[in-house]
């Protein structure tokens, strides 16, 4: 039990050389985790993570996510092992689909996406845990490969997914699963449910940790979380059974609009106190305390694109917001 641990992202779009300073600065304003993010073809991630470990004393360290198709098992558990072992008990990596245009890109595409997930998170588990490990899978084949440095204390293993399937599939051999931006507590409810049936298939009983990454717009004028979602929205971002009730209004304002800036601008206040966490302190602490009733274990708060507005509002959020939000969602 106790507070619900908050994190920061270093969006993927920011230079690398800046990440020791940012990640400094995360754990200087009290957050308790700060995520880095593996895009096509940004900064690779194991290295990102490394940096800000080392640069930290005690803030944890989030990969969300490594495309699972992207790397050997083997090789990504000898990274992760590496991390675990010299960061012990601060490294929270997690693994996904990737997008598939770049899945395609890099020609790691695979005719079952939910198999190559499934068996390089099971197989990465099994070989963090010290086993020996032989698999001739669809994607994963390994024969007797077992680490030479397994960590003392394996590091919990999430998925990065969004869709029924990989859903229950996180629930099945996950230790927690991650909700991208745009995740309002109904769509959190319903992750939750189908992550819960996962478990209950595979007869699992141990926590599993649900980490939620949320806009963050601390400004009364929301005008960045109002950009943010609306380029999601125009961008193809498919609405979740659980936010169905809004499909039609959706696809009437995408027709009526000429382009993200539009939209933006169409946007009803009622979308960004759903699927943001934007505007005042006590607005901002609403949208985290919804989220954590809706059974979120941590939440992510993905700044603005603009640097120097994401340090000054992080730096702001840190005096006003943390402490309201700490308030609401101590367990």
């Amino acid at each position: 039990m106790g507070q619900m641990p908050i994190g920061v992202m270093y969006r993927c779009d920011t230079a690398p050389e800046q990440l020791p300073a940012y990640a400094r600065l995360v754990e200087r304003l009290g957050y308790d985790e700060l995520w880095v993010v593996e895009d096509c073809f940004f900064g690779g991630a194991v290295s990102s993570a490394a940096v800000a470990a080392a640069v930290t004393d005690k803030l944890k360290i989030g990969i969300g996510i490594l495309p699972a198709a992207f790397r050997n098992p083997a090789l990504a558990a000898m990274e992760l092992a590496n991390l675990a072992r010299l960061f012990p008990g601060r490294i929270l990596p997690g693994f996904g689909h990737g997008m598939p245009d770049w899945v395609r890109q890099v020609g790691a595409d695979h005719p079952s996406p939910l198999a190559v997930l499934e068996e390089t998170v099971a197989a990465v588990r099994a070989l963090l845990a010290g086993e020996r490990v032989t698999v001739a899978g669809r994607h994963a084949r390994l024969r007797e490969v077992a680490l030479e440095f397994p960590p003392e204390q394996p590091p919990p293993i999430s998925t990065g997914v969004r869709a029924e399937r990989s859903l229950r599939l996180s629930g099945r051999v996950a230790d927690g699963t991650i909700l991208a931006e745009g995740a309002s507590p109904a769509y959190v409810r319903w992750a939750r449910g189908l992550i819960d049936e996962g478990r209950r298939e595979a007869g699992r009983t141990d926590d599993h940790r649900l980490t939620v990454y949320a806009h963050l717009d601390f400004d009364e004028g929301r005008a960045s979380a109002r950009r943010e979602f609306a380029a999601q929205l125009a961008g193809g971002w498919g609405l979740p059974p659980a936010d169905a009730d809004l499909a039609d209004e959706i696809t009437g304002m995408l027709a009526g609009s000429s382009g993200a800036e539009a939209l933006a601008a169409a946007l009803p206040e009622h979308y960004l106190d759903r699927f943001t966490a934007a505007g005042s302190a006590e607005q901002c602490a609403t949208a985290v305390t919804r989220l954590r009733e809706a059974s979120a274990d941590a939440v992510v708060f993905v700044p603005p694109r603009d640097a120097q507005s994401a340090v000054a509002q992080l730096t702001l959020a840190a005096e006003t917001l943390l402490p309201l939000v700490r308030a609401a969602t101590t367990r």
